[in-house]
């Protein structure tokens, strides 16, 4: 795949809105913001969830969703996927009867933006991935990362209040996907990987946001060794992370880093003499990103 294969769009229109008001000396002043709106998820003819989104990628979205709550395995065949825009509405359609009456009335509400849920029998699948042992993380290819994404154009830049998720491979960015809660921009991704039979072999996984246990178990059951984030921990996150072997990375800006599990995958070949620090302009922005749910 080649770099940014898929990207976020800041121009386009349904994503945001200029939204007038005032600064805090008094002037007037014309900003953008995010859109946000209702998606309502079936998988056949099961009404799942309805999800709030910047509402791209519709289809991916829903896939991800499904997938990292154990609704749909990863041999399931998908007939399709109808998206209606006029009622807000997708449809994943598969081969396979499914009924999730009873796991529906069943849930574990997370700490993730908007409507971030897990099914509590996920952990168990989380249990039984194993991840790669002889991955590596060189730390050149964090500070590599780091730059190429905060230079690429985003609705983050642009409006703020958004979080991104990258899936990488060493130090290029493949598929860049942004929403307003981190577990939606995971789940694009994941639905990306999915329905494009993308293997999780040599992948980076790095995100904006906070390195909680949502974001830790959706990294584990995509079978991705290496998650990196802007921003800091939780502590069920990392205990989770040290019990996959999944290397996490967190505090990455400028120069600095903090690892707090799967230490030893990471390799010390970063030149300091070439590395600068954030410049104010990300690193103002950066201190929001990990803020904002």
């Amino acid at each position: 795949m080649r770099e940014f294969e898929v990207r976020p769009d800041p121009e386009d229109s349904r994503l945001s809105t200029a939204v007038d008001g005032i600064d805090h000396e008094g002037n007037a002043i014309e900003t953008a913001v995010v859109n946000e709106r209702p998606l309502t998820l079936f998988l056949n003819s099961r009404e799942i969830v309805t999800m709030m989104t910047i509402g791209d990628h519709p289809d991916l979205l829903a896939v991800g969703y499904l997938l990292n709550q154990n609704m749909l395995q990863p041999d399931d065949e998908i007939t399709a996927i109808e998206y209606v825009e006029d009622i807000e509405t997708v449809v994943v359609r598969t081969a396979r009867e499914t009924d999730y009456e009873e796991k529906l009335k069943k849930k574990i509400r997370t700490s993730g933006c908007a409507q971030g849920t897990i099914f509590g029998d996920i952990m168990e699948d989380f249990d039984k991935v194993g991840l790669a042992p002889d991955a590596k993380l060189r730390t050149s290819w964090i500070y590599g990362l780091s730059k190429k994404i905060n230079q690429s154009p985003s609705l983050y830049l642009k409006a703020g209040a958004i979080h991104g998720c990258v899936l990488c491979e060493e130090d290029r960015p493949l598929v860049y996907m942004e929403d307003v809660g981190r577990h939606n921009a995971v789940d694009k991704i994941a639905g990306y990987m999915f329905l494009n039979k993308i293997k999780p072999d040599g992948k980076l996984f790095y995100t904006t946001g906070r390195l909680t246990s949502e974001m830790v178990i959706k990294t584990v059951k995509m079978g991705i060794p290496v998650l990196i984030s802007r921003s800091g921990f939780t502590a069920w996150g990392v205990d989770l992370a040290r019990q996959a072997n999944l290397t996490l990375v967190g505090r990455a800006k400028g120069k600095r880093f903090i690892a707090l599990a799967g230490t030893a995958r990471l390799i010390f070949d970063a030149d300091f003499s070439k590395i600068s620090d954030e410049d104010k302009k990300h690193a103002r922005k950066g201190s929001l990103v990990g803020t904002e749910g």
